[in-house]
């Protein structure tokens, strides 16, 4: 259910953005503001601000901005309703839900109450954890012998559950009190009704959600005992395929680092936070799943797991790339490191330096490749029972990425390693029928009319600064020459393009339409129907630049590929978000959409500023 606008601003009015982020940053009065240091990324001086008039934040170095509920998004990592859930808790405000029933409204605030309830419980037994792992010396001798500090055990809130029973009985005087069994610290036996504690003589891991709070347990054995390790059970606020390890504690250094580093195990993340790499998180003895994907790109767009290279390993990376499919958008970055077998991070680090295994990093497989890899497992590509088998591996793993770039980039790869074309590619897994011309396109979403069925000059148009135009025109002279270019493109893409003024927006709907219609054509074929058109002009002018260098100037004619259309794309984009900031920051204050329009677009911005960095170089 939408959250009503009213509310949204009624909310951010009674907030105070000063006390919000000054509960995470150190702040420091300067003049009408405060300043101090940005939690969204490195710095030294000062450059981040925030207004306790506008109840604004700001920082001058990375440009991150918003107001509280933005503050939330950026540096919890939450999702707009769970930030504007989480702020209106803070101010004891109720987030409307008129379309729910009473009874249901009801049975929500018990769930929420028990929720807070459960986590105090754990947040005790951690208190008690920690005390006890300060008078434990095999406890303090293990973690010593894995070469943790006692500044990272603070970090990390490490602690130790003694060997009795009922150790816990010393910190809850009600230990038949039911929220120690639904909180996963006790255990009840069925059979006579005896209670004993979870977690015994274990160095204790506690695990935290986004928002910083106790949510379980795991723990490791010190002895030969099995299971090794031991999670908390799953519990109204705890869930293994949702929540990862560390993820509350890498938090800034995600942002700093530019990525995360999936791990396999505690110890991973504890000893890599040690060794210098504090941007690492881990699973919780469960393949990692799409939820923790999605949840790992709300605070970074580059992820690279970290698997062994055995075996097992291996499977849990095909695990992991299923995971990863759904979220491999044009702007974000997955990979897959492989270890060798008989190191894990830790022991690499330790052996070979911080820059070896930073190297390591830097090549570890790109998703497009470990999914040709994983199409090809057991299957011999010189012979044509290989190949076939090859695709059909591929194909469930290729449906599942989002449409884009590089999604029509692997379908070549593939194609390529099949020895057969796209377009057969895309028949035998079902998506276009036998004998189709070419593969269906992509309905549009969020219009009522595609511009297929669009008069060319109707709709809305934005204006074109110079650079634009440059771009629009290496983009176009592309489609020209041969139309297929222009299926290269995203469907924002074409939007974008189509919306611009005359006559290049005419000439974008132009083509846009020949190729709904007719499928790729050579401008062999498009130079005969331009005629007549009111961009023909363009259109030719456009394609003479192949040919003719008019004397007095010269024009540079290049080929344009892939990357070099996305990288023109990225710069169209950018001004035109440009352009509609310039618009909504002209709104008048009391207008509900103006602060989320804002921060939406500012998100968008920073997302295209990141997608036009260079790769790091190896």
């Amino acid at each position: 259910m939408a959250i009503p606008q009213s509310f949204i601003q009624e909310l951010i009015a009674r907030a105070d953005v000063v006390e919000i982020v000054g509960r995470h940053v150190q702040l420091k009065k300067t003049g009408a503001n405060y300043s101090g240091l940005c939690p969204f990324h490195s710095e030294k001086t000062p450059s981040f601000t925030v207004s306790p008039s506008k109840q604004f934040y700001h920082c001058f170095g990375c440009g991150k901005s918003g107001n509280a509920i933005g503050f939330l998004i950026d540096y919890a990592g939450m999702n707009f309703p769970e930030a504007v859930k989480d702020l209106a808790g803070q101010y004891g405000m109720q987030v409307p839900e008129e379309d729910i029933s009473p009874a249901e409204r009801a049975r929500q605030a018990e769930q929420k109450q028990k929720q807070a309830t459960l986590t105090d419980v754990l947040e005790k037994a951690g208190a008690a954890y920690r005390k006890h792992l300060r008078t434990s010396q095999k406890a303090v001798a293990y973690f010593k012998s894995r070469g943790v500090s006692g500044e990272i055990a603070k970090q990390f809130g490490l602690g130790y559950a003694p060997e009795g029973w009922r150790t816990l009985a010393g910190v809850f005087p009600e230990y038949d009190d039911p929220l120690l069994a639904e909180s996963g610290l006790v255990v009840v036996n069925e059979d006579d009704d005896k209670r004993y504690d979870r977690f015994r003589d274990r160095v204790m891991f506690p695990i935290r959600n986004v928002k910083g709070e106790c949510i379980g347990f795991g723990g490791r054995v010190l002895g030969d005992e099995k299971p090794k390790y031991l999670n908390s059970p799953e519990t109204p606020i705890f869930s293994k395929g949702r929540e990862l390890y560390g993820l509350w504690e890498a938090r800034n250094a995600l942002r700093e680092a530019g990525y995360v580093l999936v791990t396999e195990g505690y110890m991973d993340v504890i000893g890599l936070a040690q060794l210098g790499f504090p941007n690492a998180v881990a699973t919780l003895g469960t393949a990692c799943t799409t939820d923790h994907v999605q949840k790992l790109f709300r605070f970074t767009d580059s992820v690279v797991f970290s698997f062994d290279g055995d075996a097992a390993g291996r499977r849990a990376a095909r695990r992991a790339l299923d995971g990863a499919l759904p979220y491999a958008t044009d702007v974000r970055t997955v990979k897959f490191l492989f270890l060798p077998p008989e190191h894990d991070p830790d022991s690499y680090i330790r052996e070979h330096g911080t820059e070896a295994f930073a190297r390591f990093v830097r090549q570890a497989v790109p998703l497009s490749e470990f999914l040709l890899e994983a199409s090809a497992e057991g299957c011999d590509l010189g012979t044509v029972e290989g190949r076939s088998r090859m695709v059909s591996n591929a194909g469930p793993l290729w449906k599942q990425l989002p449409e884009g770039a590089l999604k029509r980039q692997i379908l070549g790869a593939i194609a390529e390693r099949a020895q057969l074309g796209e377009h057969d590619l895309l028949e035998l897994w079902g998506i276009v029928r036998p004998g189709q011309q070419k593969a269906p396109r992509r309905e549009r979403k969020g219009s009522d009319a595609p511009y297929k069925r669009r008069a060319y000059g109707a709709g809305p148009r934005h204006a074109i600064k110079p650079r634009t135009i440059a771009m629009a025109e290496h983009i176009a002279r592309a489609a020209l020459r041969n139309s297929e270019a222009w299926d290269l493109l995203t469907n924002d893409d074409h939007h974008v393009l189509c919306e611009l003024q005359s006559p290049h927006g005419d000439l974008f709907s132009w083509i846009d339409t020949r190729f709904h219609e007719h499928g790729a054509e050579p401008w062999a074929v498009l130079q005969l129907v331009v005629e007549g058109q009111p961009f023909a002009e363009l259109a030719g002018r456009l394609i003479a630049l192949d040919d003719m260098q008019p004397s007095g100037r010269a024009y540079e004619v290049e080929e344009l590929g892939p990357d070099d259309l996305r990288r023109a794309m990225t710069a169209i984009h950018l001004e035109a978000v440009a352009a509609e900031i310039e618009r909504v920051g002209k709104l008048p204050g009391t207008d509900p959409t103006r602060m989320e329009r804002l921060y939406e677009l500012s998100r968008k911005r920073q997302a295209l500023q990141e997608a036009q960095k260079p790769p790091a170089k190896a």
